[in-house]
C-alpha cells in the first residue's frame, strides 16, 4: 500500500493551542494534505496570536473554526458535526493548559468541547517549556489521558524558544505526519472488512410479567469493543441485552432480552461472521415456567420455590458450529482467575478468553475501567487497569494478532 493511500480520504481535525510551536502547523497541514488527508482546523483564541486563521485557511482549504458560539456554525450544531466528522483529532501544539483542561473534561471553548463531544481517537503532541512539561501536575495529567486511551506523541528534546534545553518540543511536522500514517496503517492492518459480532450486557429471564432474574452487567465493555472495532475498520454487529447505552456510530445493533433470544440472534448471523466476541453476561438459568400473571404473596406461606433450567451455552454452540468463526469468550471471576479461565478456554473450545476479576474495586461490572488477563492455549497477555475504551483497543490488538496467526492473514 502506498503512503498516499494510507491517508487518502482520512479526515483529520487539527486543534491548535496557543504556543510558539503553532507556527509549524502550516507545514504540518500541508504535509498531511500531500498524503491525501482532508484537514480541518480548530484554533483556540490564544493560538491566533502565533499564527493567523487566514494562513491556516489557505493551507487547509477550509474556513478555520475558532468560536464555540458562532451563530452561523451553531445553527447546524457545528461543534457536534465537527466532532462526528473526524477520523482522528490531533492536538498540536498541545500546551500544558490544554492538556490540563482536556484531563478535567472542560468544555469552555470550541476545541475542548469538540474533544469532549467526539468518539474519535485523540492524539496529543505536547509543546511547552521543559520545566512545565516535567512538572508533576503535567505528568499526572498526561498519565490520566494515556489511561483513557488518548495517544501521546512526543515531546521531543532540544533547545526551546525560551532558551532552555530539555523535553517539551513539539515533534516536527514530518514526524507527526509519520505518526498519523503509522496510526492509520495499523488501523488498516487490523480489521478492514472483517465481520465481527459482539454480545454485550446482561440478559433478563422472566419469572412473571413484572419480575425477572438478571445481573449487574452494564454492557460498557461490549459497547467499547464495538465502538473501537468499528473505528479500526471492522463491520460490527452488536447483540445487546437491556442496557441504557447509545449505539456507537456505524455499528449494527440487535436488541434482545433473554438468553434464548441472544442465542438465536448469535447463531443466525454466523454465516457472515469472521470473529465472535462473547462479552455479554448471559444468565446461566431461566425459570422453567413463566407465570402468566403476577405472582402474589399467599397468606401463611413464607417460601416460594421456583424451578430453574439451564440456558443454552451461546459461546460453546458458536465455537462448535459448522460455520465456526474465530471465538473470544469473557470470564468474570471472583477467585482463582487463571485456573478457571484456562478451564473455560478448553471447555468452551474458544481461541481466546479474556478474564477479569470482578471482585476487585473499580473494575468489571458497572465501572468505567477494567483490567483483563487474556489467555490462548499457549500464551497469556495482561492488560492493566484502564478506561474500558483503552482496554478494548488493547484487547482488539491481541485478537487481531491471534486471528492473523490462525488465518495467515485477514480474509
Amino acid at each position: 500500500m502506498s503512503e498516499h493511500h494510507i491517508l487518502s480520504g482520512k479526515k483529520i481535525l487539527l486543534g491548535i493551542a496557543g504556543g510558539i510551536a503553532a507556527y509549524k502547523c502550516a507545514e504540518l497541514t500541508r504535509r498531511l494534505k500531500d498524503q491525501g488527508a482532508d484537514v480541518r482546523i480548530v484554533m483556540t483564541s490564544s493560538a491566533k496570536a502565533f499564527i493567523t486563521p487566514l494562513t491556516m485557511q489557505a493551507v487547509s482549504g477550509h474556513a478555520v473554526a475558532d468560536d464555540l458560539l458562532d451563530p452561523n456554525a451553531e445553527s447546524g450544531m457545528g461543534h457536534i458535526e465537527l466532532a462526528r466528522w473526524a477520523d482522528l483529532v490531533l492536538l498540536a501544539p498541545a500546551t500544558a493548559n490544554l492538556i490540563a483542561r482536556l484531563r478535567a473534561g472542560m468544555a469552555d471553548d470550541l476545541l475542548t468541547t469538540l474533544c469532549v463531544a467526539t468518539s474519535s481517537p485523540i492524539a496529543v503532541s505536547p509543546a511547552m517549556n521543559q520545566q512545565m512539561y516535567l512538572a508533576q501536575a503535567t505528568q499526572d495529567n498526561i498519565s490520566v489521558l494515556k489511561q483513557r486511551g488518548v495517544m501521546i506523541w512526543g515531546p521531543g528534546q532540544g533547545a526551546q524558544a525560551c532558551g532552555d534545553i530539555g523535553p517539551g518540543r513539539m515533534l516536527n511536522p514530518a514526524d507527526l505526519v509519520e505518526k498519523v500514517m503509522d496510526y492509520f496503517s495499523d488501523k488498516n492492518s487490523y480489521f478492514t472488512g472483517v465481520n465481527i459480532t459482539i454480545t454485550a450486557g446482561p440478559t433478563q429471564e422472566a419469572l412473571d410479567p413484572v419480575r425477572y432474574i438478571s445481573n449487574h452487567s452494564s454492557g460498557k465493555m461490549g459497547f467499547a469493543l464495538a465502538e473501537v472495532a468499528q473505528k479500526i475498520g471492522a463491520n460490527v454487529t452488536l447483540i445487546s441485552g437491556p442496557v441504557q447505552l447509545s449505539t456507537p456510530n456505524g455499528v449494527t445493533r440487535l436488541n434482545v432480552t433473554s438468553a434464548l433470544e441472544m442465542h438465536q440472534a448469535s447463531l443466525s448471523g454466523l454465516k457472515n461472521c469472521d470473529i465472535f466476541i462473547a462479552c455479554a453476561a448471559v444468565a446461566d438459568y431461566r425459570a422453567e415456567t413463566v407465570a402468566e400473571q403476577k405472582m402474589k404473596k399467599q397468606p401463611g406461606i413464607d417460601e416460594l420455590t421456583i424451578k430453574l433450567v439451564k440456558n443454552p451455552d451461546i459461546i460453546k454452540d458458536v465455537s462448535n458450529h459448522q460455520n465456526r468463526p474465530f471465538c473470544v469468550a469473557f470470564a468474570a471471576e471472583t477467585q482463582h482467575l487463571e485456573v478457571y479461565a484456562k478451564d473455560k478456554l478448553k471447555r468452551k473450545n474458544v481461541d481466546l478468553i479474556a478474564a477479569n476479576d470482578v471482585a476487585k474495586n473499580g473494575q468489571g461490572f458497572n465501572s468505567e475501567k477494567n483490567a483483563l488477563s487474556v489467555f490462548s492455549s499457549e500464551e497469556r497477555f495482561d492488560i492493566t487497569l484502564a478506561d474500558k475504551k483503552a482496554v478494548a483497543s488493547q484487547l482488539l490488538k491481541i485478537i487481531s494478532q491471534q486471528y492473523a496467526l490462525k488465518n495467515k492473514g485477514f480474509k
